[in-house]
């Protein structure tokens, strides 16, 4: 597990440079390919180090997976359309939590635990064939009409369009305070992600007493509400946005709204009832997914195109950071002071992290405005 949370957490910059000098589609095809390729390895290995290994070539292949959903809302959607694209796509972190684990017990049942390496393993295979074969640039695509290819272009910032003769620049990115508000606010916010990924199946044992069949009643619901989180932030910011508010602070706005509902989640300390305590837990992940597809879209809305990957894979690079050392800190105290402390620190995390979203983005007065084709 730390060779994969390590491995994605350096990879993600790294993979989103790759995918922005050399291309969308090439390189996530190679960087899909690879974590297929990793994951079958599984199956394979019979040491310790061997199992190191494809877990953390995985994780590092794998990081490529955000910057390249983002990068290619932002290339193929109008600015307004895009918050809804990114939480179509960032679904797949939860669907995915949802669908593997009777994937994965099918498999195993079926024939065995390599089996479902095997299985899961040549499902991103096809992925990454079907992306290379498939996918096109909007000015590349022969399907696209003439009026939708338009609307698309005239939907976007004219100030991000790239120039050619510019490289992506790591230090131009880190310099930038707009990066940094993104980048503290993922920070804050990861942590809920991981104690929910990691923690909250040890916390209905551990806490709320629950058997292996009301694990399995409730371990999904969470990951339910996070997709549902997902959706919710494109519209609500686009609601916003119809209604006159700027793209960013549309934005803000919905991060904000997440961020105070996600203080929910620290009532879980106190709460006795244990169904109360998972339906909190819920809407705290619904809270998280809906505010983390704000902080992932404003990559798409700040940065240049050919910046827009690498800028992604930074701020993904601290959201995984703070989630390593969130995780490292529940592992060393959770036996001596309880679940509570964490549950109460998760309802204001995302709180600090909307102060920094308004108090350091800065964004010119710029409003990309969609216009149909005229013949």
């Amino acid at each position: 597990v730390s060779a994969f949370q390590l491995a994605y957490t350096l990879g993600q910059p790294i993979m989103g440079f790759f995918i922005d000098t050399v291309g969308l589609k090439l390189s996530f095809a190679i960087c899909a390919a690879i974590w297929g390729l990793a994951t079958m390895g599984h199956a394979l290995t019979g040491t310790w180090s061997g199992l190191a290994f494809m877990r953390a070539l995985m994780g590092f292949s794998e990081a490529s997976a955000i910057p390249a959903g983002v990068k290619t809302a932002s290339t193929w959607f109008p600015a307004k359309e895009r918050g809804v694209a990114t939480g179509v796509f960032n679904m797949g972190t939860s669907l995915g939590a949802m669908l593997a684990p009777p994937l994965i017990a099918w498999c195993i049942m079926f024939h065995s635990w390599q089996f479902a390496f095997i299985v899961s393993g040549s499902l991103a295979l096809l992925a990454a064939l079907f992306w290379f074969f498939c996918y096109k640039d909007p000015k590349d695509a022969k399907r696209l009409s003439d009026e939708e290819r338009h609307y698309i272009e005239s939907g976007q910032e004219q100030h991000l369009k790239t120039d050619k003769k510019e490289k992506t620049s790591i230090k131009h990115i880190l310099s930038q305070r707009n990066f940094w508000g993104i980048g503290i606010a993922r920070f804050l916010a990861d942590p809920a992600w991981g104690t929910i990924n990691f923690w909250v199946p040890i916390f209905f044992v551990e806490t709320l007493h629950f058997s292996l069949k009301e694990i399995a009643m409730f371990v999904w619901l969470p990951f339910l509400l996070g997709d549902l989180g997902c959706l919710a932030s494109g519209f609500v910011a686009k609601f916003f946005h119809d209604r006159g508010v700027s793209l960013i602070n549309s934005r803000r706005i919905t991060f904000t709204i997440a961020a105070v509902i996600m203080m929910t989640i620290g009532l879980v300390s106190i709460v006795e009832n244990p169904y109360i305590a998972v339906l909190l837990i819920s809407i705290g992940a619904f809270s998280h997914q809906c505010l983390s597809t704000v902080a992932a879209t404003l990559g798409g809305d700040l940065f240049k195109k050919d910046e827009v990957a690498t800028a992604v894979g930074m701020a993904g690079a601290c959201a995984w950071s703070g989630q390593l050392i969130f995780n490292l800190f529940i592992g060393a105290f959770v036996h001596i002071i309880g679940f509570a402390p964490f549950f109460i620190a998760l309802a204001f995390f995302d709180i600090i992290g909307a102060i920094a979203l308004w108090m350091l983005i800065k964004v010119k007065d710029e409003e990309p405005q969609v216009q149909l084709a005229t013949s």
